[in-house]
Parts: structure tokens; sequence; C-alpha cells
């Protein structure tokens, strides 16, 4: 029998409308105004517990402020019921706690327990929608290049050292690697080891001034390798240092061959923000000659191999060029105090980093060591027509600062734990901790382009947003009933249909985030949804014009009308797709609710519609139709 469907596709179809209601169901509950509360590093004592929540509840309580208290995992959140007593709490909070713990705003689900333990979870919302802070930043290939060089020539010597070749230097001399040998036999040997070790390398003999030299030049392969891995690594950093600032649900991903976007929904504080984000903070190991005059080295006659760095008070320190290991083998540091009640940096290395201080140590006891801190500030540009910050050509300059913080005297063989003292202030150390553990940046990194978005216009965003929708469907339902009358009702009901289904997905999908731009591509869905209906109904009217019976022209309409509804949303399909897989962003999410709604539509419009009509009028002797 024709326009019948069997009773398992009815319930098939039944089941995949519920479920979509079912997983959209936490978006009615909205959000609460909230604080989420966590230690900087709980492997150090430093996490919340029952008598830290007990401490925060009792002073809040005192000043009149109500909560609702969540402890999980180290981890506590409050939920509030303003915003005031959020703002207010936080001031309260930090009062508390002091540096050693992290107090982020937040707003948090409202969500019933019982939906959370089935992994039912409201739709993200974006920056434009919840308010925050976005950055533009670009990093600094230059300097990148020039870290890789620098790397290479310790890398050489010691390969070369480890294999018992001679060399009488190695230096980065522009784009190259030179490394230079007593004779010819040593640097034959040495030209079959590197070349046969460095594929990427294009490495030859050169003769000049008498000299035997080796160049190794990279690949332009290589290069690209370098300034891939350069920003991926970027990357990695910054999404650990926005989990040092409690942030929930940010947005980190790459733009372009060289910039990195940073989304930071709910964030007030950007100074802080900006602070840890930017910061290119790490540390160097070096040797100090103690044998060296350092008045002579301060006013330029410096030893060979050795350069000045001053410390915190303008002493000069003169240090072996040579690094003994860089911040990029720390995995873990905290803050504390000494015996005396000063400030320290506990360090933890990883394994090839405590393996290369053990052997450096063993042979060095009784030595001075320096600690050297390094970051890279940005100096304004001398050209008066050189692109200013915000210019599509922009380009930051930086300066790269050195400080000796610490210099001790190695007593012992030191491993993969140690600590630095002699800094100056409980939050220098924290600040520096937060730093290192978070990871140095492999090269500096600019802010070129901030914007900030308040609570109050993301709410506006929303708003609009949703009295567009609302304003559009109210329209288009009321259309659609005077026109099509009784199937204008399952049409709108196909349109409330796909809403859920849509909303539901979305809400599923772990990465994805509703944005303005993704009300759009709402809209939009709607509107094609409605357009296949709008073509079948048609086809309907043309078949029973032209004599068919009520049952045939029902058949018809939905059989011959799915070809050119199949076809149109599935170029549109490929189209949202390539437009998710090139481009980033609002682009990005307003493609993917695109391809998620045109998915939606076509089961609704076309199969759960027509179960409905089946149900209504399939089987029936019917002279007159309500199309």
């Amino acid at each position: 029998m024709i326009n019948k469907f069997p009773w398992w596709k009815n319930l098939l179809i039944f089941l995949v409308i519920a479920v979509g209601f079912f997983y959209a169901l936490p978006n009615l509950y909205g959000e609460d105004p909230a604080l989420q509360i966590s230690g900087t590093r709980p492997a150090h004592g430093m996490e919340i517990d029952a008598k830290t929540q007990a401490q925060i509840k009792a002073e809040l309580e005192a000043k009149n402020i109500e909560g609702v208290y969540a402890l999980e995992n180290g981890q506590l959140l409050i939920r509030f019921p303003s915003t005031e007593q959020q703002l207010a709490a936080r001031e309260t909070v930090n009062k508390i706690l002091g540096d050693n713990y992290i107090v982020a705003l937040n707003l948090a689900p409202a969500t019933p327990t019982w939906m959370r333990s089935l992994g039912m979870h409201p739709l993200k919302l974006g920056l434009d929608l919840r308010g925050g802070v976005h950055f533009l930043m670009e990093v600094d290939m230059d300097e990148a290049m020039k870290k890789m060089r620098t790397q290479l020539v310790n890398d050489f010597r010691s390969e070369l050292r480890n294999h018992d070749i001679r060399l009488s230097g190695a230096r980065a001399e522009g784009d190259h690697v030179i490394v230079e040998f007593r004779d010819d036999a040593s640097r034959k040997a040495a030209e079959e080891l590197l070349a046969s070790n460095h594929k990427d390398f294009v490495i030859k003999s050169i003769d000049q001034d008498g000299k035997f030299r080796l160049m190794a030049t990279m690949t332009p392969g290589k290069i690209s390798q370098i300034r891939t891995n350069a920003v991926e690594q970027n990357i990695n950093i910054i999404r650990n240092r926005v989990n040092e600032l409690g942030v929930a649900e940010p947005l980190v991903q790459r733009q372009g061959a060289d910039r990195v976007v940073v989304e930071l929904p709910g964030i007030q504080d950007t100074a802080r923000a900006k602070e840890i984000l930017g910061a290119t903070a790490t540390l160097e190991f070096r040797l100090v000659d103690g044998n060296a005059d350092v008045a002579a080295a301060a006013s330029g006659h410096v030893p060979a191999g050795c350069e000045v760095i001053y410390d915190g008070k303008g002493y000069p320190v003169v240090v072996q060029k040579q690094v003994i290991l860089t911040g990029d083998h720390i995995v873990d540091a905290s803050s504390s105090t000494d015996e005396n009640g000063r400030p320290q940096v506990n360090i933890s290395l990883d394994s090839r980093g405590g393996s290369i201080m053990s052997n450096f140590t063993k042979d060095n006891v009784g030595k001075p060591m320096a600690t050297n801190f390094i970051e890279y500030k940005v100096v304004p540009d001398e050209d008066p027509n050189a692109p200013k910050p915000g210019d599509k050509n922009y380009k930051p300059k930086f300066k790269k600062v050195e400080q000796v913080i610490n210099v001790a005297t190695i007593q012992t063989r030191l491993g993969s734990s140690f600590r630095i003292t002699g800094i100056d202030s409980a939050k220098e150390a924290h600040n520096l901790a937060l730093l290192l553990r978070a990871g140095a940046l492999i090269a500096p990194i600019q802010i070129v382009e901030e914007r900030t978005i308040g609570p109050s216009l993301g709410q506006q965003n929303i708003d609009n947003g949703m009295k567009a929708m609302i304003y559009g469907l109210t329209f288009l339902c009321i259309f659609m009933v005077i026109y099509y009358k009784a199937f204008g009702l399952i049409a709108n009901l196909a349109l409330f249909f796909n809403m859920v289904l849509l909303v539901g997905v979305m809400s599923l999908i772990p990465g994805a985030t509703m944005t303005l731009p993704g009300i759009a591509g709402i809209v939009l869905t709607l509107g094609m949804a409605v357009d296949a209906n709008v073509l079948i109904y048609e086809r309907i009217r043309e078949e029973i014009k032209q004599g068919r019976s009520i049952q045939i022209a029902i058949h018809e309409g939905y059989a011959r009308a799915f070809v050119t509804i199949a076809d149109s949303n599935i170029t549109s399909f490929i189209t949202a797709l390539i437009l998710f897989m090139v481009g980033t962003g609002a682009v990005k999410g307003f493609a993917l609710v695109l391809m998620i709604g045109l998915a939606s539509s076509m089961f609704t419009a076309v199969t759960a519609c027509r179960a409905i009509v089946n149900i209504a009028w399939g089987g029936r002797n019917l002279k007159k139709l309500s199309i």
C-alpha cells in the first residue's frame, strides 16, 4: 500500500527526534555566574580541600554573599545568583587565598547533575555571545630561526666531540652554520658524519684564509618544517598558559603562516591575560668565568668565549657563551620559600635535561654557575614610515633582555631537581614558576590585535539573534499555514524538529561552539528546510491538477521532488564543507552549523514530514486534500 511506512520505520523516526530533543534539553537551563578556584600546582599541595572550602564559605557568608559550592578533583566551583555577587566574591577569595591559587570568573551551566552524568551539556557559546577577549598574536620567525641555528652549533659540537673529531670552532653565520677544523682529515670525517646524520642539510667544504671549514645550510623543506613547528609548539605552550589562567572553553588556533588566534570567553582581567600569554620567559644555565677581570670585561675587554650579563642590581657577571641547559627541559616549576623565608623556585627537569645537568655538574663541582633569565620585549620601530600595530603588514621588533638572577657555587652533583634562589619577591617567584611550567615560547610572540567584548554586549547579541530568529520563524509559520493549510502545519512541525535536532547534535559535539554567525547559519538552514517542503507541496498540487488521485499525488510529489531537494542540499553541503576546511573562526562556525542543519533538514522535510502525512492521510480514500 502506498503512503504507508512500516511500524519499525515510524518508531525509528520517532526515536531519532526523541534523542535530539533529549540532548537539546540542557540548553533550557541557562548558566549561572560562578567562580572557578584551583591550585597552581596540585602536586605540591596547592589544591582546594574541604578545609579551604569551609574557610571560603565562612568568609563569603559573613559578607552576605550566598553561593552553591561544588568541590571536585581539587577544584572548587561556586555558583552565584547574580554577577554583582560573583565579582564581590572574587575580591574576597583573592584576599583569602593569595597568589598560590587561580580564581577565574566563569559561567557555569545550570544543567542538573543527572543530565551531566549522561553526557548532556548545553551548547558552548563563542566570544561574541558570551563576552571575553580576543587576541591575534604573531610569532617572530627570525628569532625562531636564530635560536635554531644556535642550537645547531651546540649540537654539531657535541656530536663531533662524541665521535672524537676535533674542531677548532663553530658558529652561526647568516643562514649557515660554519664549523672549522685544524686539518683536512678531520674535516672529511666530520663531513661524512654530519651528512649521514643530517639529511635535511646541504653540507659542503669551503677553504678560506687557509682554514678548513664546513658550511651547513638548511634545505627549504627543513626551513618550512622549523617555521611550522615554531607556530605549533607555541600554540601548545599558549594552551598550557590558558589552562593556568583557569579559562573555561578557550579557543587557540593557527591563522595563516605565523599567526595565532586566542579567544578567552568570560575573561575580564585582560591585563593579566596579556602578561601571561605574551611573556617569553625562559632560563639558561651557564658557567661563570671566575678568573675573569670583571671590571675589564664590563669596559669591553671580554675573554674569548665569554660575554657579560648584568644581574638585577646592575653588577656585571662574566659567563661562558656555551649554554649548559635551557628552559626547554623544564617539566615542572613551583614557588616556595627557603629555610630563611626567602622566595625560591623549585625546578624539575626531564630525563634528558637531568642527564645533561648531572654530567656537567659532576665535572664542575666548586665552580660558580649562573641562572640567566631571558625575555623578549617589543621595542618601537625607529622608522616613522614603518607599519604600526594593527596594520596588515605590521611586524613587531623584539629586544632580547637578559638578567642573571642567581649565581651559586656547584656544591655537589645535581640531578633532575634543584632550586633557584635570589628572587626579589614571592609574586615574582610565582610568576616565574607559572611561565616555566607552562613552557617557554619557542620564539617571541606579539599581540598585534586585541578586541574585548563585554558580557552585556554578548547578551545583547544573543537577544538580537533570538529576536531575529523568532520574528522570522513567526512570519514564516503564519505564511505556511495560510498558503498550505494543514500541510503548512506539518511543515511548521518539521521546522521545530529540525531546530531540535540541530541544537541536540551541536550540544553533542565536544568542540562545537555557537557564535553569532552560527545563529545566521540556523536561520539559513530553516529557510532551506521550508524550501524543501515548498517543492514537495507544489509538486503534489501539480499532480492533483493533472487528475491524479490524492494518494498517487502525495506519493509522486515526494518521489519526484526528492531528486531536486537532494541535489540542492548536496551542493550546499559541499560548499559548507569547503568553508569548514579552509575557514577559521566565525566562518568555520557558520559552516559547521550549516552542514548539520542541511543533514537534519533532509531528514525532517523528507522523512519525518512524510511519516506524519502517511499517518494523517495515508491509505484513506480522499476526495479533497488540505493543501
